[in-house]
């Protein structure tokens, strides 16, 4: 190493008469640490980009200096830093170039720790797992941290799959088990891993990024579980040690859903191959070869692009197929119109056949692929008039209509220019509005001669049972209505979006992300 270091005030004046402060270097200036930000943590902003060569913390000064093994790798953490803003005990720290082309840290008093720190976390990030006893020492790097993730995507507006969440995660580690479920109207996941190393190097890296530009957020903290339990592997839950496991709610359906990374889990994680200027938000910056990015920063194949449908995506890596099996239906109950509604709060549906000779089984092809998994991260597992509803991708491309003279009985419907449709503009604030299904449905569209015991009293006709009812205090167009549970709710939705209530005035329900 050369003999320049951060250590000397001479040597800080001789090079900012040498050189331009944005001029590239592999050495990086980190400022505003917070007091007890570890070597570890700072180190761990760096691991993404490539290998990290040297240390140096100014703790007095909440300043470090971070050295990465190329100069490639430093353009790479800076570009991707500078418009996604890196924090540290939830307090924004600032990346830039320093003066200093290489660090030398040899005659530094109190580097021990950093040191020790940086080997360790360089070791684990090229898979040496016999050492992450080794850096909880470093200042106490894991106190108490397990090996189990609390995972929160909050403005869920694209598809978040179990897969995609393990292929996301498992670039930090073994994935074993993983647990998807909704609670307090959020989109939540629990996530375990082999060794409690790679959770902090997850968490680390990943909280407080979008998967998909301006949407889905990870809020990402350790669980207080140290061991997840896996009765079922499906759509919801997977156990990844165990091959053995039933789908649960009966057999899985004979058409295949979304493929399973059983048996590919070094091989799950492919190059980024999207088109230029799409690269997905926890994507690192294109044109960082492999050699420079060894544990790329997540979705690379899942490239957000614009399909030729306005207002709708096409995500590489689902499935091309926006027809979907429907299964374990109640054919006493169900007719094409009632998944036409329930199916269109997650997409437009374009057609829907109930099965002529299984009526408990239905096709329902939504307007692209993207609607249509955004619908199974929904509704697959949903209580629809007594059974839970399972749905998958179909082997079918398309929905065909009966030909004349063709015995149908009206289980096949043609929706493809419904007005109902409530992703049609793609400017529809409906897009923002897609929430789990929940017991509080929001109402809108309601005329000013409609009363709270009018609404009250249409619902309760339908068999719901009303345990609260509020109108917005800013338009009374709008309400909140509690029901007595999820179930009763999606057949109320079911049952009165679009009711009429004359002179052209129909009532619009959705499910709300509140409650009363």
């Amino acid at each position: 190493m050369s003999n320049s270091t951060p250590a000397t005030g001479n040597e800080k004046k001789k090079s900012k008469g040498k050189r331009s402060p944005c001029s590239p270097s592999r050495v990086l200036h980190i400022r505003q640490i917070p007091n007890g930000v570890t070597g570890a943590e700072v180190v761990s902003l760096g691991l993404p980009f490539g290998k990290v060569t040297n240390l140096l913390m100014l703790r007095r000064k909440g300043q470090a200096f971070l050295e990465m093994a190329s100069v490639d790798a430093a353009v790479s953490m800076v570009n991707y830093y500078t418009p996604a803003t890196p924090h540290l005990h939830n307090q924004p720290v600032y990346i830039q170039y320093s003066h200093y082309k290489e660090l030398r840290t040899d005659n530094q008093h109190n580097q021990a720790r950093p040191h020790h720190a940086l080997q360790c976390a360089n070791a684990v990030q090229h898979g040496n797992l016999g050492i992450t006893s080794a850096l909880a020492a470093e200042g106490g790097v894991l106190p108490s941290n397990g090996c189990v993730l609390r995972i929160v995507v909050e403005n869920v507006f694209c598809p978040v799959t179990l897969d995609i969440l393990y292929q996301i995660f498992s670039k930090f580690g073994f994935v074993l088990k993983i647990v998807m479920f909704h609670k307090n109207n959020q989109f939540q996941a629990l996530l375990q891993y082999a060794d409690a190393m790679h959770a902090y190097y997850a968490k680390m890296s990943l909280d407080g990024h979008c998967i998909y530009a301006g949407c889905c957020t990870l809020r990402i903290d350790f669980s207080k579980l140290t061991d997840l339990t896996v009765k079922y592997n499906n759509d919801r839950s997977r156990d990844f040690t165990r091959i053995d496991l039933p789908f649960g709610d009966g057999q899985r359906t004979m058409e295949a859903s979304l493929s399973t990374p059983f048996a590919t889990q070094n091989t799950i994680f492919p190059s980024y191959t999207g088109p230029p200027g799409f690269a997905p938000a926890l994507g690192f910056p294109q044109g960082a070869g492999p050699s420079v990015l060894p544990v790329p920063g997540a979705l690379g194949p899942f490239t957000v692009t614009t399909s030729a449908a306005p207002g709708h995506m096409t995500i590489p890596g689902i499935p091309g197929n926006s027809v979907l099996l429907v299964s374990n239906l109640n054919p006493e109950a169900i007719t094409p119109y009632g998944l036409f509604i329930l199916f269109g709060v997650y997409g437009d549906v374009h057609r829907v056949k109930i099965m002529f000779k299984k009526r408990g089984i239905a096709l329902v092809q939504m307007a692209d692929a993207t609607q249509a998994q955004l619908a199974i991260n929904y509704l697959n597992g949903q209580r629809l008039y007594g059974r839970v509803m399972h749905a998958t991708f179909s082997k079918y491309q398309t929905i065909q209509l009966p030909r004349k003279g063709q015995e149908d009985k009206g289980l096949t419907k043609d929706y493809s220019n419904s007005p109902l449709h409530r992703f049609k503009n793609p400017c529809s604030k409906n897009f923002q509005n897609i929430f789990p299904p929940s017991a509080t449905l929001h109402l809108s569209n309601i005329p000013p001669s409609v009363t709270v015991d009018d609404l009250k009293n249409l619902f309760t006709s339908k068999g719901s049972t009303v345990k609260g009812f509020k109108f917005f205090q800013k338009d009374c167009k709008m309400a909140l209505i509690q029901l007595g549970s999820v179930e009763e709710a999606v057949h109320a939705l079911i049952e009165l979006h679009n009711h009429d209530f004359g002179e052209n005035q129909h009532l619009r329900v959705s499910f709300s992300k509140s409650s009363i």
